[in-house]
């Protein structure tokens, strides 16, 4: 077995966070060791914790044992940036994962997405926080019933702290929460993105199994503010299999693959797939088209988590404040705790 060899097997690995392979992607130390069959290298990865490092390494030792030798050893280190490893101690948020939840444009669903995941991830015994973070338009606080709720602070440690609110099982966030229900917030950028540095910097959010991020759609300062803040786990993409939406949710993807961003794409969500009347269980109307974000994750190799129907059920809990997931062993509901199982 020769050096080469290993780099060229490795050259059919592709990492997801931004489609290209590890060896392109400059990921693979330059330390092979090659001893009888035994071959040792460490492979850098962008951030610990990274959601793709157990997959990766499992695709890097069965691509040499493939391409190179079935009978070869193969023990490979993980690295890590010193530049990107988080200080924990300083860190704003102490959770385990921080997830956030974009989509391209706006009205393909990716709120409701954001609060039937908490809702699915709590209802699995995950400390699950939500913080909304579309300024322009919030709508969790309609969408956890909890409109009226008006956030007080505590003090920790002689520093006052705002107190989420806490609702089925999910600690929750919002500008809404400090602003007329129906009142426009007309803000500059500078604003916004120091309102959501507010939100993280000084709330009580506690020790949390996953923070979930429900971002404002498009690419923005609130966007970047958040990436600077905070040391994503990686970004789900919310689309509906709809051209225009294709088109937007590509762009949102390209951001967070941006070299100087650097987020990982954990998956595709595609929303409002399609439409089964209850009078027809049996037929699917592709109404926005069909299986546009399935092609998209294969065109950009990244995962489908899944794809959700439109389903009449899953607006009206919504808009009743009681999101479907909430309701154990519905057909609908199901569908976002298998994708809570795929994060």
């Amino acid at each position: 077995m020769y050096p080469q060899e290993i780099i060229e097997a490795l050259r059919t690995v592709r990492y997801p966070g931004n489609g290209k392979n590890i060896v392109e992607s400059g990921m693979v130390e330059d330390d092979i060791r090659i001893s009888g069959m035994s071959v040792t290298f460490s492979i850098i990865f962008p951030k610990q914790n990274d959601p793709f490092q157990r997959s990766i390494i499992r695709a890097a030792q069965t691509a040499i044992q493939t391409y190179v030798n079935r009978d070869a050893t193969v023990t490979i280190n993980s690295k890590f940036p010193k530049r990107i490893v988080a200080d924990t101690d300083n860190s704003p948020i102490h959770a385990e994962h921080i997830i956030a939840i974009s989509s391209g444009k706006g009205g393909v669903g990716k709120s409701t997405v954001a609060a039937n995941l908490a809702i699915a991830l709590a209802q699995q015994g995950k400390r699950v926080g939500l913080l909304d973070a579309d300024i322009f338009g919030p709508s969790q606080p309609k969408m956890f019933n909890c409109e009226n709720y008006r956030p007080y602070s505590v003090q920790i440690d002689g520093k006052d702290y705002i107190e989420p609110a806490e609702q089925y099982g999910v600690k929750l966030l919002s500008i809404g929460f400090f602003v007329d229900v129906d009142s426009a917030i007309v803000w500059r950028g500078g604003m916004a993105s120091n309102a959501i540095k507010q939100l993280i910097d000084e709330a009580d959010w506690g020790e949390l199994d996953y923070f979930l991020i429900d971002l404002p759609p498009g690419t923005s300062d609130i966007h970047l503010t958040i990436i600077q803040n905070l040391q994503l786990t990686g970004a789900i993409v919310v689309t509906t299999p709809q051209q225009v939406a294709l088109a937007d949710a590509k762009k949102g993807i390209d951001m967070f693959r941006n070299p100087k961003v650097n987020v990982p794409i954990l998956g595709i969500i595609e929303n409002m797939s399609w439409f089964t009347p209850a009078e027809l269980p049996q037929n699917r109307y592709y109404i926005f088209g069909q299986d546009g974000g399935a092609q998209l994750a294969k065109q950009l190799d990244v995962p489908l988590l899944g794809q959700i129907p439109l389903v009449q059920s899953i607006c009206q809990t919504s808009d009743q404040g009681e999101p479907i997931a909430l309701q154990v062993g519905n057909p609908a509901a199901e569908f976002y705790n298998q994708i809570a199982k795929e994060i």
